[in-house]
């Protein structure tokens, strides 16, 4: 039985004992049992074996028959939509306020979901007031890291104005997010971190849900490639960069670049320049089969859409086999908002299918995932000094993967939702 306690219950140094069943802690190999996990305010004090004790005034939660992890994270979401037939006609209908009401309930579902942490890579801007609603307790959802507005290229992918006529909307500049040339790159970059980006994304390649053309070629030079990754060391940020085709790849990972989303059409040569960095790889496997299925619906995508997702989507399951085979450092990530917001853990099963053992695909969305967030000093793990970011799940997750479907106990920050 979980005891569950609302938030509003919690004063500032309230202690809480978790009695844990099962404990999987994001950073040893094995799974450890009866044990305590002691949490004063919003942080972790005592990860002890058995199970303690409370004395008067402690709280106490039972999960002595669940598997408890850390929160999750998810590298790879767009809180602001989700795909559907009427998404390539609502861009041109929805106000920001309508995104944002939206937005609001992805956001609850993705936490419920037992991802307590994820990165937004590319929005209209209104992930970053989400963020920010939820940091001041507005609303409830994930610990929010965004882009902001992705950088792209003239007619690249996430350029907001393609597939709209001439004269319907403005030329979007750097302040859009659309960059041509090294100055107009270093001006995007600053524009986004002044519109409250923690971190920027790039299209290294073309894409495949954009009205454009082209799906995989590259659509960045070096020198602006280089350009966008000074100027975001400057800030102290590190920038991701969307890639399907295999120079934008190389172009993105020789200039220093902190992670390659979705690498469809990676080379061999590419996977050993990422080791050789220490590039993180953000698969998106779940994204991939999904815009392979949707493509199959009639009329689901404009024709120019679907082709695209024919041929890209199915590819990246193989590529993400033979980058972990290989030993590309490999972080969880998604792409929620391609398809349903809170089928997060879908990655999971998709990344065991593809060899990669079960403690490794959950140390993924935890330990390695908020090292790509530069974030592991306070979360990704349940050890002692961390925030308390903590799930459970009904079974034990390395004898069943699909059992991170159905999270049962979510508890962000000390507070359980």
């Amino acid at each position: 039985m979980i005891l569950l306690v609302c938030a509003t219950s919690y004063a500032t140094a309230q202690t809480t004992y978790l009695h844990c069943g099962k404990l999987i802690d994001g950073v040893s190999e094995t799974v450890k049992t009866e044990m305590t996990i002691v949490i004063e305010g919003n942080k972790i004090v005592k990860v002890e074996k058995g199970y303690l004790e409370p004395e008067n005034g402690i709280i106490v939660i039972d999960l002595k028959s669940k598997t408890v992890l850390p929160g999750l994270m998810d590298c790879h979401v767009h809180l602001e939509s989700e795909y559907g037939k009427a998404t390539y006609l609502e861009s041109f209908t929805l106000n920001q306020s309508d995104i944002s009401f939206r937005a609001v309930k992805y956001a609850k579902v993705t936490l419920n979901a037992g991802f307590t942490t994820v990165r937004d890579l590319g929005g209209s801007g209104v992930n970053v007031a989400l963020r920010n609603a939820i940091n001041q307790g507005y609303v409830k959802g994930p610990r929010i890291y965004t882009a902001a507005k992705s950088i792209a290229i003239t007619g690249g992918h996430a350029d907001p104005t393609n597939g709209g006529k001439m004269g319907l909307f403005d030329v979007p500049g750097p302040e859009y997010g659309v960059a041509d040339g090294v100055d107009e790159c270093r001006k995007a970059v600053r524009q986004q971190v002044k519109n409250g980006a923690d971190l920027i994304k790039i299209t290294a390649t073309g894409g495949v849900l954009s009205v454009a053309r082209d799906g995989f070629r590259p659509q960045f030079t070096e020198d602006e490639i280089a350009a966008i990754i000074e100027t975001a060391n400057d800030f102290g940020i590190a920038v991701a960069a969307h890639a399907h085709g295999d120079e934008g790849m190389r172009r993105a990972v020789a200039a220093g670049i902190s992670s390659i989303e979705h690498g469809t059409m990676m080379s061999e040569a590419t996977m050993d320049l990422m080791i050789e960095k220490g590039t993180y790889y953000v698969p998106t496997i779940t994204a991939g089969r999904a815009v392979a299925d949707s493509a199959l619906i009639p009329k689901f995508y404009p024709e120019i859409v679907r082709s695209k997702a024919l041929f890209i989507g199915p590819q990246i399951q193989g590529t993400f086999e033979k980058a972990h085979k290989r030993g590309v450092k490999i972080a969880f990530g998604t792409d929620a908002g391609v398809f349903k917001h809170g089928l997060n853990a879908l990655e999971f099963q998709y990344m065991t299918e593809s060899g990669m053992s079960p403690m490794t695909a959950i140390q993924s969305a935890t330990m390695e995932a908020a090292k790509l967030l530069r974030i592991d000093d306070k979360l990704g793990s349940i050890e002692v000094g961390k925030l308390a970011d903590i799930i459970a799940v009904n079974d034990n997750p390395i004898e069943n993967i699909k059992t991170m479907m159905n999270v049962v106990f979510v508890m962000k920050d000390g507070v359980v939702y």
